[in-house]
C-alpha cells in the first residue's frame, strides 16, 4: 500500500495526497477529508522518510555516545530519549567506541539518515587536536549539533556543562579541612570533563597551600576491579594516603573493596568521595560519597535548548550546571 493507492483511490492526484501528509493549507477540507478516510479504510500509515523529504524535516535526532554499557551514559541517553519523545521527534542511537575513524563514520551515517540534529552524549567526542574535530564543524554549518557535558566552540553548536572543576574543588577542600593532608586523585580519562575534575583537585590543593605531587595523582580504566588492584598495588609501593577522590563511581567502588580486604576503617582511617551520584555509590558498603553531576538536568535542558533552536529562539550557546556534593558513610567531614 503506498501513495499511488491513496491517489487513485481517492481519485486525485499524487501531489494533493502529499499536500494532505504534509499539512499543507492550500488543500479544500472537502478533499482533505476525503483523502484521510481513504488512508484510513485501506490502512496507509505514511513513511515518516518520505514525509520528511517534503516537511523538509524527519522529526528525528541523531544521539551518539562513546559506550551505552556506561553507567553515566546509558542514563543519559534514557534521560534524552524521554525528553525527546515528549517534545515529539524519535531518535536514533550510534554506539561509536572511543576511536576517531568510528566516530565520524557514525556521524556521517546520521547526517546521511537526514537527522534534524545530532547530540553528542558525554565529553569524549571533543578530541584535543583542533583538525580533528572539522567534521563536527563542518555538519553545524547544517544542522545543530548538541553537546552533553563536553563543549567546542562554533556556530550552531551548544554545549550543556557541569561545573566538574568546582565540584572537584569542593569535595577537596572539604576533606583537607577535616584534616587530610595526604589526598590521592584517581581519575579514567582526559577528556573535557576528566580534565575539568583534575584542574579543581589541583586547585583545592593549591589554595591549602598543599605539595602537589604527581605520585598522588592516577590513571585507571572505569573497572572497579581494577582500581581495587591500583590501591594494593600504590600500597606496595608505600605510598601513603589518608583519602581518595575519584572521578567515577566504580574508582571508588574499587576503593572501598581495598579498604574492606586490607582492614581498613572506613572513614576514620581512608575517606573516599566518588562522581557521578550512581547506583553504585548506593551499592557499596559501606554508602559512597559522590558528587552528583545532575546528568538528568543537563539532558533536560539540553534539548530544551534544542528545541528553543528549531523554534528560532535566542539560545545560550552554553549552559553551566552547578553539582552536588552528596555525603554518604565513606566521609566524615
Amino acid at each position: 500500500m503506498n501513495i499511488y493507492d491513496v491517489s487513485k483511490k481517492a481519485n486525485v492526484s499524487i501531489a494533493t495526497v502529499s499536500r494532505v501528509l504534509n499539512g499543507n493549507p492550500n488543500v479544500s477540507d472537502k478533499t482533505r477529508a476525503k483523502v484521510l478516510a481513504v488512508m484510513e479504510q485501506l490502512g496507509y500509515t505514511p513513511n515518516v522518510f518520505a514525509r520528511g523529504l517534503g516537511l523538509n524535516t524527519m522529526r528525528t535526532i541523531g544521539i551518539m555516545c562513546s559506550d551505552s554499557s556506561d553507567l553515566y551514559l546509558a542514563n543519559a541517553i534514557y534521560y534524552l530519549e524521554r525528553d525527546l519523545r515528549s517534545n515529539g521527534y524519535d531518535a536514533i542511537l550510534c554506539c561509536t567506541g572511543y576511536e576517531l575513524e568510528t566516530k565520524q563514520k557514525y556521524f556521517d551515517l546520521l547526517c546521511s539518515k537526514r537527522v534534524d540534529a545530532i547530540i553528542l552524549a558525554g565529553s569524549k567526542f571533543v578530541e584535543m587536536k583542533p583538525r580533528d574535530n572539522t567534521y563536527i564543524l563542518d555538519a553545524a554549518a547544517k544542522i545543530p549539533i548538541m553537546l552533553v557535558n563536553g563543549y567546542l566552540e562554533g556556530e550552531n553548536i551548544y554545549s550543556t556543562v557541569c561545573d566538574d572543576q568546582a565540584a572537584v574543588y569542593q569535595a577537596a577542600s572539604r576533606l583537607i579541612q577535616s584534616g587530610h593532608k595526604k589526598l590521592l586523585y584517581v581519575y579514567t580519562s582526559t577528556s573535557y570533563s576528566g580534565s575539568n575534575k583534575l584542574q579543581g583537585f589541583k586547585n583545592a590543593l593549591a589554595d591549602a597551600g598543599l605539595p602537589l605531587l604527581p605520585e598522588y595523582i592516577r590513571q585507571c580504566r572505569k573497572d572497579i576491579t581494577a582500581a581495587k588492584e591500583l590501591f594494593f598495588s600504590l600500597k606496595k609501593e608505600g605510598l601513603e594516603f589518608d583519602a581518595v577522590i575519584a572521578s567515577d563511581d566504580s574508582l571508588a567502588a574499587g576503593a572501598v573493596k581495598y579498604a574492606n580486604t586490607a582492614g581498613i576503617s572506613i572513614p576514620e582511617e581512608l575517606s573516599i568521595v566518588g562522581y557521578n551520584n550512581s547506583i553504585l555509590s548506593l551499592c557499596s558498603d559501606p554508602e559512597l560519597t559522590s558528587i552528583d553531576s545532575k546528568v538528568e538536568a543537563l539532558c533536560t535542558t539540553t534539548v530544551n535548548t534544542l528545541m528553543g533552536v528549531f523554534s528560532g529562539g535566542n539560545v545560550p550557546s552554553r549552559t553551566t550546571i552547578a553539582a552536588d556534593l552528596i555525603k554518604r558513610e565513606t566521609t566524615n567531614f
